[in-house]
């Protein structure tokens, strides 16, 4: 309470002396003259710096884009694009038995069931194999190997593979023919 006491004390004090009187006009252009004037004066120690990183960070990000679209454009020629350019032959070849195999693929997968589902994974399984074996002998190709000999083995293993899927999709015929006819059996 003493506080109060003391600041109503010392506003009654200066009551009177309060400032509650606007500028004259000008005053700010008067104010704006004298900071200029004095400014001119005074002589700068650290002139203003541009800053060089924004435009540097710009540049530098447009330098790497360009350089990996560049990478992407003019990439290393795939093994299939230099198989192609070794032997023309064998990527038509290839397209043709790919197309083949993918058909049976897609016929094997369609006729699954609980009864084929083991035989079906096996022979993916050996699918892969097969593959694996396909793109040794495309490496060996371009390693530069008895072409011959290799597209020989390239053509037989495309061959195997086509036998291997018809082997197994007469085996589900077979399968699917014996259910068939045992349901038949059990419910006459």
């Amino acid at each position: 309470m003493m506080e109060n006491e003391n600041l109503e004390k010392l506003f009654e004090r200066l009551q009177g002396s309060f400032d509650i009187e606007e500028p004259a006009p000008g005053h700010e252009a008067r104010f704006l003259e004298k900071i200029n004037a004095a400014q001119e004066g005074v002589v700068q120690i650290h002139p203003k710096r541009r800053n060089w990183w924004k435009p540097l960070s710009i540049a530098a990000s447009f330098l790497v884009l360009c350089t990996i679209g560049f990478g992407l454009y003019s990439g290393e020629a795939t093994t299939q694009e230099k198989v192609a350019e070794i032997s023309p032959e064998v990527s038509k070849t290839e397209f043709y038995f790919a197309n083949l195999i993918e058909q049976q693929v897609r016929e094997l997968e369609s006729k699954s069931s609980p009864e084929t589902e083991k035989i079906i994974a096996d022979t993916m399984t050996q699918l892969k194999k097969l593959e694996t074996n396909y793109l040794q002998l495309e490496q060996d190709l371009l390693n530069g190997g008895n072409s011959k000999l290799i597209l020989s083995a390239m053509i037989t293993n495309f061959q195997t593979r086509i036998d291997l899927l018809q082997d197994v999709l007469n085996q589900i015929e077979t399968i699917q023919t014996l259910k068939d006819y045992n349901d038949e059996n059990i419910t006459i």
